[in-house]
């Protein structure tokens, strides 16, 4: 049994990776994001992934049960504040930083709200906010199913935060919006592809 995956916009990464800032990558709970994650060694540059493991083997990764490298640095925010510092040095090294844009942690003053379809979310505003400490840019990627046995993983937006925007969060509110309207946008275009982690 045999999957293809594709990094659709590799070229477009490339040249915000080159830019030297490092660049955060966006995603959310759609598609097996795990299997999209894979995609990233064609970047040629280290990846870093910001999760929080559940204990056991409840969410073991595709490398993890074939004994293979992983392919990405795991940064765990329940870690000393919140991994912001590792978070920062994978930027600072000009490296990629992978984040789930709609995974709530922490209190209510680590996020925005938002309206998606109709109702309305919190989202946390700290990727916006390490994009505008760093300069990084921010891709919006979403990975999906595109055939009977193949997978992409799709640059849905790029979005620029300016610097020192500070720490208030109602600064990040329009960066939020963006990327809740690019995954808006992409739940509706593949609606079975979506995991309401709300």
């Amino acid at each position: 049994h045999k999957l293809n995956c594709s990094l659709e916009g590799r070229e477009k990464l490339r040249a915000l990776l080159a830019e030297g800032h490092g660049l955060i990558l966006l995603t959310a709970h759609v598609g097996s994001w795990q299997l999209g994650m894979a995609s990233l060694s064609r970047l040629d540059a280290p990846v870093s992934l910001l999760i929080h493991r559940e204990e056991g083997d409840v969410d073991r990764h595709f490398f993890e049960h074939g004994n293979q490298a992983a392919p990405y640095r795991i940064i765990d925010p329940a870690g000393y504040l919140g991994g912001t510092l590792e978070m920062l040095q994978v930027l600072k090294a000009a490296e990629v930083l992978c984040i789930m844009g709609d995974r709530v942690m922490g209190g209510d003053g680590s996020n925005v709200s938002e309206d998606f379809l109709g109702g309305a979310i919190s989202v946390p505003f700290s990727p916006y906010k390490l994009a505008s400490a760093t300069a990084a840019p921010i891709a919006v990627i979403f990975p999906y199913k595109s055939g009977h046995d193949s997978y992409a993983l799709h640059v849905a937006r790029v979005i620029r935060v300016p610097e020192n925007l500070g720490r208030c969060p109602s600064a990040f509110l329009p960066f939020a919006q963006q990327y809740v309207q690019a995954l808006e946008e992409f739940v509706q275009e593949h609606p079975f592809q979506f995991f309401n982690f709300f």
